[in-house]
């Protein structure tokens, strides 16, 4: 395939209308749309998703929009997979694709490919995690920083996750972790036009407050209730139906439930833009700009 297939991946924060969006350039290229929002992927997660409406879903082709179910395991890197096939199969009858989704790895995935890292021994990791509640986080950072300065001085030390992950990788190879970063990733047969939307951060706030008090009035709490015997489940340790969960545990009040959500959702907006901001590339845009003119730019970058 001659690579004169284009993506147009729309990204941004929360509540911003990249939705609206996507759906506008999506008539307007007469294309397709494929979903890079992970919490959008579960059909038994609508409303505190804002996942797209019945008409909206209508107005143009979506993919991965309620495909898979909380009880499925579905990673990143087969989403990935899954993303490209897709993209081969649509590129076949469009030149343009859109792509829409908060979900910054989700998106780096199929636009940049993921680092792969070699299988490592499960009891690497078992033994690091012991390791972590015996002898604390800072212990495994020092060794980390004996073994691979690069990533001690690049990754977010006061995550346990990352420190243990680093570590296991260098412990299981016998190679930095920092060395197989960047290495290897797939090309892509395609350009990606990445268009950011954003606003100032009041106008992002009241937005996310405004849209978490209409999935309350949607029926929020109902579709809650109704995934409680699944709350273990790891699709479901997010935003929105965390929260919601502690009300029905009649830990918190609902009043204290909805502030939290919208508190929540404010600062997963913020670490959004800090994201997406890492992208030099990508064209910002205020929420209010014509879709027109939106239009033209992506022509102009087409050329």
């Amino acid at each position: 395939m001659e690579n004169n297939k284009y993506l147009i991946s729309i990204v941004g924060p929360t509540a911003i209308g990249k939705t609206s969006l996507s759906i506008k350039l999506a008539q307007h290229f007469n294309t397709e749309i494929i979903s890079a929002d992970s919490r959008q992927f579960f059909k038994e997660m609508q409303i505190g998703t804002a996942a797209p409406t019945p008409e909206e879903l209508a107005a143009a082709p979506h993919h991965f929009i309620h495909h898979k179910s909380i009880e499925n395991k579905y990673s990143v890197g087969s989403f990935e997979k899954d993303a490209i096939q897709k993209l081969d199969t649509l590129y076949k009858k469009h030149d343009i694709v859109i792509m829409v989704g908060g979900s910054g790895l989700y998106v780096d995935a199929v636009t940049r490919g993921l680092d792969h890292f070699p299988d490592v021994d499960k009891s690497i990791r078992e033994e690091l995690n012991l390791r972590l509640e015996n002898e604390g986080l800072e212990k495994l950072q020092e060794q980390l920083k004996n073994l691979d300065e690069e990533t001690y001085n690049t990754i977010a030390l006061k995550n346990p996750q990352r420190v243990v992950r680093a570590l296991e990788v260098c412990l299981g190879t016998g190679k930095p972790y920092s060395s197989f970063l960047n290495k290897d990733k797939n090309k892509r047969n395609f350009k990606t036009i990445s268009i950011g939307l954003t606003a100032e951060r009041e106008i992002i706030y009241d937005r996310i407050n405004q849209r978490v008090d209409i999935m309350v009035s949607e029926g929020l709490l109902g579709e809650v209730q109704k995934l409680i015997p699944k709350k273990h489940l790891n699709a479901l340790n997010t935003v929105g139906y965390k929260e919601l969960f502690q009300y029905f545990d009649q830990e918190w009040t609902l009043e204290f439930a909805i502030s939290e959500i919208k508190k929540n959702s404010r600062r997963f907006a913020k670490r959004q833009l800090t994201w997406f901001k890492r992208n030099e590339n990508t064209l910002w845009f205020d929420y209010k700009t014509n879709v027109e003119d939106i239009i033209k730019e992506i022509n102009n970058k087409k050329l």
